[in-house]
């Protein structure tokens, strides 16, 4: 059991927490960068059927949602470095962040590219037969064309995606990442105060929360600042 509850404690624990808060935005930005690199590459099999790449895609994306990201995360820092001792590449002693990076960025490649895949596939075709009757070649179709709506249509999706991958890097510490969950954890054994740590712990994940969805909502409207001239002209 631990020691009676002190709230004065919480004041005192926030500031430590959140020194700590540029390491798990750092996981997150990297990861994302890495997810939104891979979503778009393992969209591409999707979108054109390409033989054998679309089957493992599938598998791939499959196999991230089936699966809890802690497992994944002990897959990466376990296995990774067993399967690179097969052809004599040691790196088992690499930081335990770039373990992380990696499985955030898997993990989220996966659910990227099912965002890009069903926001391009949301993209009126009419549009990019009208494309072609002007003259316009497949790629100036769809990086001027499709591109640009596929990402508005996608950026609700992605910035969810964002805030919940933000979330899930507070299982880094269990490989002995020191982020803010991590930094929480030596503070539980120091002062046998948990229940004030984790209320720390949520007043800054919250409010780091509802900054990302403040930005989102700003950026969405930014985004969709046409959309309203449209349908005024259309009425």
């Amino acid at each position: 059991m631990g020691k009676a509850f002190d709230p004065l404690l919480i004041i005192e624990f926030i500031p430590t927490l959140i020194h700590y808060l540029g390491v798990t935005l750092e996981i997150l930005a990297v990861s994302i960068f890495l997810g939104l690199i891979l979503g778009v590459a393992a969209a591409i099999p999707r979108l054109f059927k390409i033989p054998f790449l679309n089957q493992l895609v599938i598998l791939y994306v499959s196999f991230i949602r089936g699966t809890p990201i802690l497992i994944q995360l002990f897959l990466v820092f376990y296995g990774l470095p067993a399967v690179l001792m097969i052809f004599n590449i040691d790196i088992s002693k690499l930081d335990a962040i770039y373990f992380v990076i990696i499985t955030y960025g898997i993990s989220n490649g996966a659910g990227f590219s099912e965002i890009f895949r069903g926001a391009i596939r949301a993209v009126d075709k009419g549009q990019t037969e009208a494309a072609y009757s002007v003259g316009m070649t497949s790629g100036q179709n769809f990086f001027r064309i499709v591109l640009p709506q596929a990402l508005r249509i996608a950026f609700p999706n992605v910035a969810n995606s964002v805030i919940g991958s933000l979330k899930d890097t507070s299982l880094a510490f269990t490989i002995g990442v020191m982020d803010m969950v991590g930094r929480g954890d030596t503070l539980i054994s120091a002062t046998a105060h948990a229940l004030e740590v984790y209320i720390s712990l949520s007043i800054i994940y919250y409010a780091v929360v509802l900054l990302f969805e403040k930005i989102f909502k700003n950026l969405e409207k930014y985004f969709n600042r046409y959309q309203k001239v449209e349908i005024s002209a259309a009425a």
